[in-house]
């Protein structure tokens, strides 16, 4: 049973940091190509930050500079290191994973609230 479960959102002050852990368990976790996802009140959900198997990386615009994924794969873990956080990154804060055309996995997701 695939399961991807993520941490560490919570409530933070403009200017702050967090970081977020996606743990994952049922895949071959190498090979997956993993991703973080956000979706504010009202809006579409949208890609934020996203890291391949061999460990390349691409940013949403917004976030550029100020946030940084990661993964390590000894644990099963991917990171999503936030800083400088700004209240238009509240939202709740999705991993998700896939490799090539197959089946694509999302955790349940992680509240970030960012106070002005």
């Amino acid at each position: 049973q695939v399961q991807l479960v993520e941490s560490g959102g919570g409530l933070v002050q403009a200017g702050g940091a967090l970081r977020l852990s996606c743990a994952a368990s049922g895949i071959i976790f190498r090979i997956f190509n993993l991703r973080w996802h956000r979706q504010a009140p009202g809006k579409q959900r949208e890609l934020v930050a996203a890291i391949t198997a061999g460990g390349s990386t691409n940013y949403a615009d917004s976030v550029k500079g100020r946030f940084t994924i990661s993964r390590d794969n000894a644990n099963n873990t991917v990171y999503l290191q936030m800083n400088s956080l700004k209240p238009e990154d509240t939202g709740v804060y999705y991993c998700a994973g896939s490799v090539g055309r197959g089946s694509d996995y999302w955790g349940q997701g992680t509240q970030v609230t960012v106070s002005s």
